[in-house]
């Protein structure tokens, strides 16, 4: 898979791992009294690896032709995902802030009470998973291809995010 790439124009150190793991393989069969056993028939690998670039409709075509011209028969997922996720992960803390604060204000009003100052602010900061998965497939031919790539026109959706933030303010 990285010469693969690296015909691409990637750098072999461009295709991260992202798993590795071997399993044994077995199939089910009946024996001459008509149990069912089950007989080890081998050991089976799973390679999870992930190559990002930026949003590019023709390098994305080459590669998935690329795919499909290799003896590897590879499964893959396109993901979307923004370039700067710290600040997209910022954005969004201070739009939840923000919203917490608009709804507390109505909250304190319809009540009768005033809205104090923040006393606590809880969050969790757990991993947030910032992507759109638009395709899922296995390549397993581009023999039908003249050319050296796919068209891939895909536009991906909007990224639809949330996480959680507890604001407690102080009421008078």
């Amino acid at each position: 898979m990285k010469d693969c790439f690296e015909r691409l124009g990637f750098a072999r150190g461009d295709l991260k791992t992202l798993s590795f793991s071997v399993d044994t393989e077995r199939e089910g069969y009946r024996d001459k009294n008509n149990d069912w056993k089950h007989r080890f028939v081998g050991y089976r690998f799973t390679h999870n690896m992930k190559l990002e670039f930026d949003a590019d409709h023709d390098r994305l075509g080459r590669v998935l032709y690329a795919l499909a011209q290799t003896d590897v028969n590879p499964e893959f997922r396109i993901n979307y995902t923004v370039k700067d996720m710290e600040a997209a992960k910022n954005k969004l803390l201070a739009k939840a802030v923000a919203d917490s604060k608009e709804k507390a204000k109505v909250l304190a009003e319809a009540a009768g009470v005033a809205l104090g100052d923040i006393v606590k602010i809880d969050y969790s900061w757990g991993e947030l998973e910032i992507f759109s998965a638009p395709v899922e497939y296995s390549v397993r031919s581009a023999s039908d291809f003249e050319e050296d790539s796919y068209c891939m026109d895909i536009e991906p959706d909007d990224i639809d995010v949330t996480d959680t933030v507890t604001v407690v303010w102080e009421i008078g």
